[in-house]
C-alpha cells in the first residue's frame, strides 16, 4: 500500500492530476474548486441543465414504453440517443484536445435546447410519432457527443494545479445528484402536467447552462495539431493497446455496460408489468439509481484510502452481479427501488475508478482523446446492450432478461476474481 501511494503521489507530480476524490471532498479542501468564478458560475448552471437532461429522458422512456408497450422499442429510442458515441466519439475526443472547448459546449448545447424545444412542440400539437422521437433524440445523441469529452475536459480550464481533483469531484457530484433528483421531478410532471412539459423545462434548463457558460471569461483555446486528425487519434488508439492495464479495465467496463447497464432499458416495463407501479413508480426506480451512484462517489472515494483500485473493482463487480440477480428475482417495489440504489452505485463505482486509472495517467493535451475511449465504452457499449435485452425481455420476460444479465455479470466477476485480468493497475 505504502509503494502504490508513492507511485500515485509521483504520477500526480508529473502530471498535475489525479481524480482521487477523497482528497477533493472529503479533505480539508472540500470547497477549493468554488474559489474559481468561473467553476462558482458554471456548476449550477451544470446541474440545472443535467437535471433537465434527466427530466427530459426518463419522460421519454415512459411515453415510448406507453407507447409501444415493446421493451425493444425503449432500446431503439435509447440506442438512437448514445449510439453516435459508438461512431463520433474517437473524432469528438480529438476535437475536445483541439478546438476551443468552450466554443464547442456552446454550440452542442444549443442544438440540444431545440431538439427539447422541438420535442414540446409536436407533443403538444399531438403530432409526437416514434419517428419523430427518434429523429430528434438522434439529433440529441449526436450533439451529446461532440459535448461530452470537451465537457469533461473543460474542468481542467476552469479549475487549474492542485485544486483540480476538487474541481473533477464537485462535477462528478453535480452530474450525479441530477441523475437522482430528474428522473423524480420528471414523473412528477408529467403525472401532473403531461409529457410536453417535461420536454420544455428540459429546453429552458439549458439557458442555465449556455448563459453561465458564456459569462465565463477563461480562455480554452485548442491546441495546434502537430499531425493529421487520423494520426491524432490513431495516438490514442496506440496507448490503449500498448498498455495492457488500460485495455483490460475497458474491456471490463464494456462487458458491464452491455451487460449490466440494459436494466435501465428495462425499468419502465418492470414497473408497470411486474411491479404494477405507474410513472412515478418508474421515477423512483430509475431517480433511486441516481441516489446509489449520489451516495456511492465519496464511498468509493473513501474505499480508495485502503484498497487498491484492483481490490475495488474486484470487490464491486461481485456486488453488482449478485444484485442483478436479486432484482431479477424480487416483485416488491420498495426491495426493487432499493436494489436499484445498489445498482447505481455499483456501476458509478466501477466507472469512477477506471475513469481515475485512466485520467491520473495522461496529460491535459491527450485528456480528450482517453476519455473519448472512456465514453466510448461508458455509454457507446450500454445501447447495443439495451436493445439486445429488451429484445430478449419481448421474446420472454423483463425478469428472465434480468436474470441472463445477471448470470453473465456473475460469471464476469467469477473471471477477474480467479484469473490475474487486473494485474498491472
Amino acid at each position: 500500500m505504502e509503494e502504490k501511494t508513492l507511485i500515485e503521489d509521483k504520477e500526480a507530480q508529473l502530471q498535475g492530476e489525479s481524480v482521487d476524490v477523497s482528497r477533493s471532498i472529503l479533505g480539508k479542501s472540500a470547497f477549493a474548486a468554488f474559489k474559481y468564478s468561473d467553476f462558482r458560475l458554471l456548476l449550477p448552471g451544470a446541474l440545472l441543465s443535467n437535471i433537465g437532461t434527466w427530466i427530459q429522458w426518463s419522460a421519454l422512456l415512459w411515453l415510448v414504453r406507453d407507447m409501444t408497450r415493446s421493451e425493444t422499442w425503449v432500446g431503439v429510442v435509447n440506442m438512437a440517443n448514445f449510439l453516435p458515441v459508438l461512431f463520433f466519439v474517437l473524432y469528438t475526443g480529438s476535437l475536445a484536445d483541439r478546438l476551443n472547448r468552450k466554443i464547442l459546449i456552446l454550440s452542442s448545447q444549443a442544438i440540444m435546447m431545440v431538439s427539447a424545444l422541438f420535442l414540446g412542440i409536436f407533443s403538444s400539437l399531438g403530432f409526437l410519432s416514434l419517428a419523430l422521437i427518434i429523429t430528434f433524440t438522434t439529433i440529441n445523441g449526436i450533439a451529446f457527443v461532440f459535448n461530452f469529452p470537451a465537457w469533461r475536459s473543460i474542468v481542467s480550464d476552469l479549475v487549474p494545479g492542485d485544486d483540480l481533483l476538487n474541481g473533477v469531484a464537485w462535477d462528478s457530484a453535480s452530474f450525479n445528484m441530477a441523475r437522482f433528483l430528474g428522473p423524480a421531478i420528471g414523473a412528477f410532471i408529467v403525472n401532473k402536467m403531461g409529457f410536453s412539459w417535461a420536454f420544455y423545462v428540459n429546453a429552458m434548463s439549458f439557458l442555465a447552462v449556455l448563459g453561465a457558460l458564456a459569462l465565463t471569461k477563461t480562455k480554452t483555446p485548442g491546441y495546434k495539431l502537430q499531425s493529421g486528425t487520423r494520426r491524432h487519434i490513431f495516438e490514442g488508439i496506440k496507448f490503449v493497446t500498448k498498455n495492457v492495464w488500460a485495455r483490460n479495465v475497458l474491456i471490463l467496463l464494456a462487458i458491464s455496460s452491455f451487460f449490466g447497464v440494459p436494466y435501465i432499458v428495462l425499468l419502465p416495463g418492470l414497473a408497470k408489468d411486474v411491479l404494477h407501479s405507474e410513472v412515478l413508480g418508474f421515477g423512483f426506480l430509475l431517480g433511486a439509481t441516481g441516489l446509489g451512484a449520489v451516495i456511492a462517489a465519496p464511498l468509493v472515494s473513501v474505499l480508495g484510502r485502503t484498497f487498491t483500485e484492483k481490490r475495488i473493482l474486484k470487490l464491486v463487480t461481485s456486488i453488482f452481479a449478485l444484485a442483478l440477480l436479486a432484482f431479477s428475482f424480487s416483485r416488491n417495489f420498495a426491495l426493487s427501488t432499493f436494489i436499484s440504489g445498489i445498482l447505481g452505485a455499483c456501476y458509478l463505482s466501477i466507472s469512477a475508478t477506471i475513469n481515475s486509472l485512466l485520467q491520473s495517467r495522461v496529460e491535459r493535451n491527450f485528456r480528450g482523446r482517453i476519455m473519448s475511449f472512456y465514453i466510448l465504452v461508458f455509454q457507446g457499449v450500454f445501447p447495443l446492450g439495451g436493445i439486445t435485452f429488451g429484445f430478449l425481455a419481448d421474446l420472454t420476460s423483463i425478469p428472465i432478461a434480468l436474470l441472463f444479465c445477471g448470470c453473465t455479470i456473475t460469471a464476469l466477476a467469477l473471471v477477474i476474481l480467479v484469473f490475474p485480468i487486473l494485474d498491472g493497475i
